[in-house]
């Protein structure tokens, strides 16, 4: 793959001078549309051993374009807050929003090959994290993302040649990066496992272009022809793009279903429940405090019917806690900065420190259920989200993040029961919105949309409790009950 970058490409002085103010001219007018019209983020990933020229070329990208609506990330060892994250958090919150464009010198790549080349991870080890490279890049493609990978490539001869001459002046000396002469030690190991990771990773969506990188002045133009060609030819798309059909899905025969098998007639009379209910809130608050915990987190979603008991049963498991242990995210339309980037991502930022608990009053799951119910996103994009969701959860528990999810289940009549309860309560009526009547006509179609997000992401880390909710009480014993004993598995 890497055959052609190895042969001797050079530009003279003369065509670099005449061709370099044309191209900053054309990437500024460029760039300056990109943030005009807010229709898509750049991602651009720089690849490659030390002491190729990335570090160079990301400093001129930034020098020739408007460094207003660009970005730079060197990211290396994850610091201690991140280190308490998932592995992708860090990268997931540095994403570009729309109209801007984001440089990763360190990218998601960085650990993968620099484990490898270590001997930190084995090849199966290796393969799989390159699997997941592509599923979260067809993702951030999938969204509209434009994501531009380069991998900056040097002959050995060529990286001794440069190492040298740069060692050679104390005015250049400062940049070597301190690994420079380790990485050229390793040469050959780091030309085997970057080729392969390139050559597994570069997709129809996400391709890597190998930049032979020892002429500086070929190594600027091409790669800022390449920027330039490519945002232009995305800018000139249709807006939206073409909306590509998703397998029709298909309704089993049978009426029976994940949620008609639910007894909804259970009940928790008020004195078992009084004394239930402190026993489990009891046995939660002590594993919250286990010092075994501090490896672990919690993610808690709550999802149910309007009118299920969602917020009743989140308020049972935060009296168990301390104030600083948890924190809990209501869910409503997104904003416009969150509009602006994947829509998972105001769900990644969210993420707790270990030790913590983040419960979601509403979650990722609203792009399989009401916007698509609601027709708010096409059905190739929602179709997708299973995979996404199913990725998202498993990079949470790969962690040490224990992932608890809650369906919380009424029935018709119960529903209607608690609507008119809530009009005509003063201190409820802010709960009951045209909104809610409005759903409730969808009920047959919402039904659908949970038994299929049940079947689609319940899965062996992230299982989905079906919490049978007409009556109060016995949701909130079931709700602490799953928890405890979620907690206590994990322990």
């Amino acid at each position: 793959m890497f055959e052609s970058a190895a042969l001797d490409h050079t530009i003279d002085k003369a065509t670099y001078k005449k061709e370099e103010p044309l191209l900053r001219e054309a990437l500024l007018d460029t760039q300056f549309e990109l943030a005009e019209r807010k229709t898509f983020p750049v991602i651009i990933v720089m690849g490659g051993a030390d002491g190729s020229g990335k570090e160079e070329v990301a400093n001129e990208i930034q020098y020739v374009m408007d460094s207003h609506y660009i970005t730079t990330f060197t990211m290396d060892n994850p610091t201690d807050e991140e280190r308490e994250r998932p592995t992708m958090w860090r990268f997931w919150r540095a994403l570009p929003p729309k109209g801007r464009i984001g440089i990763f010198m360190g990218s998601w790549y960085r650990g993968p090959i620099l484990n490898r080349i270590l001997g930190n991870t084995s090849k199966a080890e290796f393969e799989q994290s390159l699997q997941d490279i592509n599923r979260f890049e067809k993702m951030l493609t999938d969204e509209g993302a434009l994501v531009l990978k380069f991998w900056f490539h040097l002959t050995q001869k060529q990286q001794k040649k440069r190492l040298k001459k740069l060692d050679k002046d104390p005015a250049t000396r400062w940049r070597i990066p301190e690994a420079a002469w380790d990485s050229f030690k390793r040469w050959n190991k780091i030309h085997q496992v970057g080729e392969h990771a390139a050559r597994v990773t570069s997709t129809a969506h996400a391709p890597w272009f190998v930049i032979a990188s020892a002429d500086r002045r070929y190594r600027n133009i091409t790669i800022w022809r390449m920027v330039l060609q490519a945002i232009q030819k995305r800018l000139e798309e249709p807006n939206p793009p073409t909306v590509v059909s998703a397998q029709a899905m298909v309704s089993p025969p049978s009426k029976q279903n994940v949620l008609t098998a639910l007894d909804l007639s259970q009940h928790c009379p008020d004195a078992a429940y009084q004394k239930r209910v402190g026993e489990y809130q009891g046995r939660l608050s002590l594993l919250a405090r286990h010092k075994k915990f501090r490896k672990h987190a919690v993610v808690a979603v709550f999802e149910g019917n309007d009118a299920a008991g969602k917020g009743g049963a989140i308020y049972r498991v935060t009296q168990a806690l301390e104030a600083q242990a948890y924190h809990v995210i209501q869910i409503a339309a997104p904003t416009e900065e969150e509009r602006a980037q994947p829509y998972l991502w105001r769900f990644w930022r969210h993420v707790p420190r270990l030790g913590r608990f983040a419960l979601f009053d509403r979650s990722w799951y609203g792009r399989v259920l009401v916007e698509r119910v609601e027709g708010f996103c096409a059905e190739a994009d929602w179709m997708r989200a299973y995979s996404e969701i199913n990725d998202f959860e498993q990079d949470l528990t790969r962690h040490g993040i224990i992932v608890v999810k809650f369906w919380l289940a009424i029935s018709a009549d119960e529903q209607l029961k608690r609507f008119k309860l809530r009009e005509k309560t003063g201190y409820k009526r802010h709960k009951i919105t045209e909104e809610d009547w409005r759903n409730r006509k969808k009920w047959a179609t919402y039904a659908t949309a949970v038994c299929d997000m049940v079947d689609r992401t319940s899965t062996e880390h992230a299982p989905w409790t079906l919490v049978e909710a007409n009556d109060k009480n016995h949701a909130r014993i079931k709700v602490l009950r799953t928890f405890c004993e979620r907690i206590e598995a994990a322990l």
